[in-house]
């Protein structure tokens, strides 16, 4: 295989739909975001301060290969969304063995909802790692940062490969931008690539749907990020919200990566199983045959 994946030189955000009010929270909003924000914070904390020990632990014994501390990053996960009252249920059964789950991208609740039934490493763009709090989490949760630039894709091709040959499942979201949780956005075939090689020719790749319900009577883009919104606000009314939805996490058949002849024909049949999972949902309508 000759061609690699090229990263982006340009942040890629998706700006199609009008971003969502983000009112301030009064009086109730701010004590509900205290009720909820203190012990989230709390828990996180001591979530990952447990990860770093088990981990420090663990790469002296087993290298890249984590036997235990991805658990953690699990129950962190799923804590998590319980504190903020966001239900979450899973259809369909995660995958077990080494390899990738690709998903659509709605916002940063995904990376919860994703771990919280089956513990994943995420591919992030190198600009996350230096962010206050979520860049130092991110790290801790074993993130594999992405530099978008060409003379770094050899270099980011062999740690792919390493964290897979290491057991590791790693998770992608092929869209490259988060939207408002009511579509699937083209799949970019550039971020296939490292996976078609032959030494990975037994990989498999699961793909699958992120279902958000918002709360009764509220907006439908309601847990989306996208556009210019910021992450503070965003959270805020997550904290602040009377009541919450749900999160569906539906994971489809994997899909074979040596049974495709090419990153564009893997990335379209990864991007039709997520997308029919939306429309099973009722989220987005059939394409028109």
């Amino acid at each position: 295989m000759t061609d690699q994946p090229a990263p982006e030189t340009r942040r890629l955000t998706w700006h199609g739909a009008d971003p969502m009010p983000e009112p301030k929270p009064g009086l109730a909003g701010w004590l509900r975001i205290a009720a909820r924000g203190v012990p989230l914070v709390l828990f996180v904390l001591s979530g990952i301060a447990v990860l770093l020990l088990l981990r420090a632990i663990e790469k002296p014994l087993f290298g890249l290969r984590r036997p235990a501390s991805p658990r953690i990053s699990q129950w962190v996960s799923r804590g998590a969304l319980a504190i903020m009252g966001l239900r979450f249920r899973v259809e369909g059964t995660p995958m077990t063995a080494h390899g990738a789950v690709v998903a659509n991208h709605s916002s940063w609740l995904d990376i919860l909802a994703l771990n919280a039934p089956a513990p994943v490493y995420f591919i992030s763009k190198e600009e996350v790692a230096s962010w206050p709090g979520i860049g130092w989490m991110a790290r801790a949760n074993g993130t594999i940062f992405i530099k978008r630039e060409r003379r770094e894709a050899s270099a980011q091709v062999a740690q792919l490969r390493a964290r897979l040959a290491a057991g590791d499942r790693i998770a992608v979201f092929p869209e490259g931008t988060s939207s408002d949780g009511l579509r699937v956005l083209p799949f970019k075939p550039t971020l296939f690539a490292a996976f078609l090689t032959p030494e990975l020719a037994d990989l498999e790749i699961q793909p699958v749907s992120l279902v958000y319900r918002a709360p009764e009577g509220a907006n439908k883009r309601f847990y989306g990020w996208w556009g210019d919104m910021s992450f503070g606000p965003h959270m805020l009314r997550m904290l602040s919200a009377p009541r919450h939805g749900s999160v569906t996490v539906m994971y489809h058949i994997p899909v074979s990566v040596g049974a495709h002849p090419d990153r564009k024909a893997l990335a379209r049949q990864l991007e039709t199983a997520v997308r029919r999972g939306l429309v099973e949902a009722g989220v987005i309508e059939a394409d028109p045959a």
